[in-house]
């Protein structure tokens, strides 16, 4: 699905999208993730996922496709390795803009490894880094790996596609799932790991999910002042003097004895009631909510997030985001199979002209595509920063603006040892996030500050932040401002929970989104309470920001007038679990936490190997993959019952199929078992360690991580982009920046101040190298 997504992206944007599919029609045609029995009608998320679109039956090479291909500013494929290589397309189409999405990217030793959803997570980190000590880990339930594949291709796309109609000049992006969830839901623990030594992996999170008078509540604490609001909550002030509680690593010590105090009062109150307590005190919280209870939240009602599909059969979210108060246009039915074969009239792109001669850039390679554009980026931690990391990646000159008196929160957060000299510069997020960007402090409470603002806003192309929706206008800078400065400047907020609605004031971060949207629901063991994934609801909303940014580029351009974006990052959440409302509302079915198995796929789960934490990741999605492992295993009696021969046969043996696959598993050395199931054509992982992701040998041969050198935290290796542009040989222009590391360099470059102004600005605190109190 990463590939439809990709699409349906461009669709709601306002793209003409041909879904070009072989005789027997895409098979998601005939999915349902609750096993429902489908008629004639093709399933609910197929419709979800190709709204808008047209649908044609061809093949590649065939001349219908040709033709198709000719006229197109756009190709997202996701057919194997080599079957377009064949139509030498940036040869034929020079301003053809080609997205390739794998499991694995092209190249590499396992460009041609058999794959899944689950085993792709296992390699990438993902499930080494979630889960509760004692117990086998578990992978992040929905699909992740695919979404963040389908997100990650849109924003290079769409970008890629805008530089080709300008130039002439179009682009292979090859993109890989592997990379996409390795980004997006390990939590950079490879390079937490060694710039500090901090092991992000598997313990008992808390606060997270925890029991309540009537169900789950979900809290998150990821600032130290939001975990001592959270023990005046609870009405135990007295432990504000405790120094280990007020810890990741002293709760850890003492779980017991903190899970005892704090469920005793959680426990006490409904849901309802802590939510409102919660967030009055400005705490991460949210309800638990599945495929069914999500619908009826007050604010997601309020907003009116939630729509009927064009045939009024299912509910589904609304794209996530608005511009200039505007939401995408309403959707058209997905089509039929063929519906529109022989009725496409061919069309000749204006830019069907040999490709524009461009000024090279420092590499000699073609410019990136955002090469020329300025943003200003008041984001902090996740989600934002990783909006502006891709567009920083992509080119833009991204202007990262902190003040020493409230620095990135991301800066903070690992766990470096505060002995260290300039400990605010070693966070593995802040490392990953925020590389190619330049640093600024700026405080914008003092009236310097806010004019100096106001001139980088009238010299820029775009302004970013995350912040609730009060804080940007109390600094002096709501839209009507922005816009009176610069006519054409693009303002995107991210706000947690939007602009306006009864939550518009309350705080969240990825794991209350989390919570609230259901992808904590159906992630964990069916007989444990669910799990937060850890990650993904963050740069997914980046992405979607990223998106709406170009977007709304593209208007401008065309228009001359500037736009106000709003991208909540709840919304982008409830896309990504939006399987789980369209399952219930078409179908009454709920989609459950299954531990280590999923929809699609029987037998799959992790088995352990010879020796300690050795996890095999196994997934068995076709028949092909059920004969080989048969094999594999020596055909042994209970695999050959006849009960097993089909998909729903091995669903409901599950149990029995585990024990045959436990026993064999537990007498081999993990490398080998997994070479041995590879080798047969069994889609099969090792369960990685997300410190050591960059030591892989899929992800050195396609670079994914470069060796980076931080003026402080040393060389390590960053990671990039989860895709690869054949332009592009190093993503990595600039390591992230130090805390005001280029005042002088931005204030006096680019604003002209002279040294004694800034010397003046520097002594009355407006900026600095330093946080203060620090």
């Amino acid at each position: 699905m990463a590939g439809p997504y990709c699409a349906k992206l461009l669709a709601d944007a306002g793209a003409d999208v041909i879904k070009v599919e072989p005789s027997g029609g895409d098979p998601m045609r005939r999915w349902s993730a609750t096993g429902a029995v489908l008629g004639e009608e093709d399933g609910a998320f197929f419709r979800f996922l190709n709204a808008s679109k047209r649908s044609v039956v061809g093949e590649p090479g065939d001349p219908p496709s040709l033709e198709l291909l000719a006229g197109a500013d756009l190709v997202v494929e996701d057919l194997p390795i080599g079957v377009l290589d064949v139509l030498e397309l940036p040869r034929r189409f020079p301003a053809l803009t080609w997205v390739s999405i794998t499991p694995f990217g092209r190249g590499g030793p396992w460009g041609h490894r058999p794959a899944t959803e689950f085993t792709v997570q296992a390699e990438s980190g993902s499930i080494g880094y979630r889960g509760r000590p004692g117990r086998a880990p578990v992978h992040a339930g929905g699909r992740i790996a695919e979404w963040m594949g389908g997100a990650y291709a849109a924003v290079p796309a769409l970008a890629a596609v805008q530089r080709a109609r300008r130039t002439g000049n179009g682009a292979h992006i090859d993109v890989s799932w592997l990379e996409a969830m390795t980004a997006g839901s390990t939590h950079f623990a490879d390079l937490y790991w060694r710039t500090t030594r901090t092991s992000l992996v598997r313990y008992n999170e808390t606060p997270s999910i925890e029991p309540s008078a009537d169900g789950y509540v979900g809290f998150c604490t990821g600032a130290g002042q939001m975990f001592r609001d959270l023990l005046v909550l609870i009405e135990r002030p007295d432990l504000l003097d405790d120094p280990e509680l007020t810890t990741v690593a002293g709760r850890q010590m003492r779980l017991a004895e903190w899970t005892a105090i704090l469920h005793a009062w959680t426990t006490r109150h409904t849901t309802a009631e802590i939510v409102e307590r919660a967030a009055a005190l400005h705490i991460p919280v949210a309800p638990i909510n599945n495929g069914d209870t999500v619908r009826h939240n007050e604010h997601l009602v309020a907003r009116e997030v939630f729509v009927r599909d064009p045939a009024d059969t299912f509910t589904h979210p609304r794209p996530p985001y608005l511009i200039s108060g505007q939401r995408p246009a309403a959707s058209r039915p997905a089509p039929r199979l063929g519906e529109h074969t022989g009725c496409i009239e061919p069309r000749t792109r204006r830019d069907q002209q040999p490709p524009v001669e461009m000024p090279p850039s420092a590499s000699g390679s073609l410019p990136l595509p955002l090469a020329g554009m300025r943003v200003l980026d008041l984001t902090a931690w996740w989600a934002g920063p990783s909006a502006t990391h891709m567009l920083a990646a992509l080119g833009a000159d991204v202007i990262h603006i902190e003040s020493i008196q409230r620095p990135d929160g991301a800066r903070f957060a690992g766990g470096a040892s505060m002995e260290l000299p300039q400990w605010w510069e070693y966070s593995g997020l802040f490392l990953a996030m925020n590389s190619n960007k330049r640093g600024l402090t700026l405080n914008l409470s003092d009236p310097a500050g806010y004019g100096l603002m106001k001139r980088l806003i009238g010299v820029s192309d775009a302004i970013l932040d995350n912040f609730s929706a009060r804080v940007l206008p109390q600094f002096g800078l709501d839209w009507e401002t922005v816009h009176a400065v610069n006519p054409r400047m693009i303002m995107v907020r991210m706000p947690g929970f939007g602009l306006d609605g009864p939550w518009r004031d309350y705080v969240g971060f990825a794991q209350t989104m989390e919570q609230l949207s259901g992808l904590a629901f159906i992630t964990g063991h069916a007989d444990e309470p669910p799990l937060v994934q850890r990650g993904p609801c963050d740069p997914f909303a980046g992405l979607h920001a990223a998106f709406a940014l170009l977007v709304a580029l593209a208007e401008r351009d065309r228009t001359g007038e500037g736009r106000h974006v709003e991208v909540p990052m709840v919304e982008a959440a409830l896309n990504l679990a939006a399987e789980q409302v369209i399952e219930f509302t078409a179908y009454g079915k709920l989609l459950q936490r299954m531990g280590n198995r999923s929809p699609g796929a029987a037998p799959q789960g992790l088995y352990a190997c010879r020796g300690t934490e050795q996890w095999l990741a196994l997934s068995v999605a076709t028949e092909a993959q059920w004969a080989a492992l048969k094999g594999v295993l020596g055909h042994p009696a209970w695999a050959d019952d006849a009960a097993l021969r089909t998909p729903s046969g091995r669903v409901a043996a599950h149990d029995r199929i585990d024990a045959g696959l436990e026993r064999w598993a537990a007498e081999r050395a993990l490398a080998d078992a997994v070479d041995q199931l590879i080798r047969a054509g069994v889609p099969a992982a090792p369960v990685v360690d997300p410190r050591f992701t960059s030591e892989q040998p899929q992800m050195a041969a396609r670079g994914f991580y470069e060796a980076c050198t931080h003026p402080v935290a040393g060389t390590h290796p960053t990671p990039t982009v989860p895709f690869r542009f054949r332009s592009v040989e190093r993503w990595l222009r600039l390591s992230a920046p130090m805390l005001g590391q280029h005042n002088h360099e931005i204030l006096g470059g680019l604003l002209g101040l002279r040294d004694e102004d800034i010397a003046v600005l520097e002594a009355n605190g407006v900026i600095g190298t330093r946080p203060k109190g620090i």
